[in-house]
């Protein structure tokens, strides 16, 4: 059988005080005149006995939890995992915890999961997408504040934390200019998701500002899969005059590309350069060699999420509606 839980009542008797004492006390009341071994003697005796709090109960009371919710599709995606910390760290900091909900992008599971975080008092939610796009919330959001991470509203209504997509591509292809390359070719994702639309124009920026004519043959998709990104690499390299760098929007596409260019016996960087997007270090980090490749900086989004989240809720203004986070390159050996 499990042990009871052990009360404020089962505190006071070992303490030899009253209830009321033990809940000033253990809620630090300090405006009571309790004295100094009077206090001493309550938590000696609830470290003792194992004594938790009732969480619900001191919520009611508080009307706080201290408790953020975290709705994310996939707990599990690398990506995911490192939204989930950097929020988790965030939140430690001012003392609040994350309750999290997978919704696996499931419409249903997702209203469910939200009103159960409602149920639990959250003070804050935080809904995070494993990929850039826009998203559609439930109405029932809007009860408590609501900040989205690696997503944002169609409509506007809630504060968003975003990578900034187009300072990255441009990053990438500065990147590669710098090596002296300047027929680069740039394989992309489904055009019209908004990490392609920002990745190629940053990349059409870097070009135009070194006065390098852009052409339509050097850009192809690769739809973000390994497969895409060969197919494209070999599209590439089988023009009149191929590139000498490619610049693929995400590391899967790079691996594909890496298998086309080895294929025809060129050598990375030295014949081709290429430059990756995401920093999947299940790839970036095992491919040979190295994978330079830009960071989508989701640890940092999910601890500026809890931060703006936590100015919303204390009303402390805030600066913008949407924040864009910077995507930093990373050297491996690929260019």
């Amino acid at each position: 059988m499990a042990a009871r839980p052990v009360t404020m009542k089962d505190v006071a008797i070992k303490a030899g005080v009253s209830r009321s004492a033990v809940s000033f006390v253990l809620n630090d009341r300090r405006s009571v005149g309790l004295s100094d071994d009077t206090r001493d003697r309550v938590l000696a005796a609830a470290a003792e006995l194992g004594y938790r709090p009732n969480a619900g109960a001191r919520a009611l009371a508080k009307k706080t939890s201290d408790w953020y919710g975290l709705v994310t599709e996939i707990v599990t995606a690398p990506f995911a995992v490192d939204i989930i910390k950097g929020a988790q760290d965030a939140a430690l900091v001012d003392g609040k915890h994350l309750l999290i909900a997978s919704t696996e992008s499931d419409p249903t599971i997702e209203q469910a999961a939200i009103e159960r975080l409602l149920e639990q008092r959250v003070e804050g939610i935080l809904y995070a997408a494993t990929w850039h796009r826009a998203v559609e919330l439930p109405e029932i959001a809007r009860e408590v504040p609501t900040v989205l991470v690696n997503c944002f509203d169609a409509e506007g209504r809630f504060p968003a934390i975003v990578p900034d997509e187009r300072a990255g591509g441009r990053r990438a292809t500065e990147r590669l200019l710098a090596a002296g390359h300047r027929r680069i070719g740039f394989i992309n994702l489904d055009p019209e998701i908004p990490a392609a639309v920002g990745r190629r124009s940053g990349f059409h920026e870097a070009l135009q500002d070194a006065q390098i004519k852009i052409h339509d043959a050097l850009e192809v998709s690769g739809h973000a899969t390994a497969h895409g990104g060969y197919d494209a690499a070999t599209a590439l390299l089988e023009l009149a005059e191929p590139p000498t760098a490619i610049f693929c929007a995400n590391d899967r596409m790079a691996m594909g590309a890496f298998d086309a260019i080895k294929e025809r016996g060129l050598r990375i960087p030295h014949d081709v350069a290429v430059i990756g997007f995401d920093n999947q270090e299940l790839i970036a980090g095992y491919l040979r060699p190295g994978l330079t490749t830009v960071a989508l900086p989701f640890e940092q989004m999910g601890a500026l999420g809890v931060e703006l989240l936590a100015d919303i809720i204390a009303g402390r203004p805030t600066a913008t509606e949407t924040v864009t986070v910077d995507c930093p390159l990373l050297e491996r050996a690929s260019v």
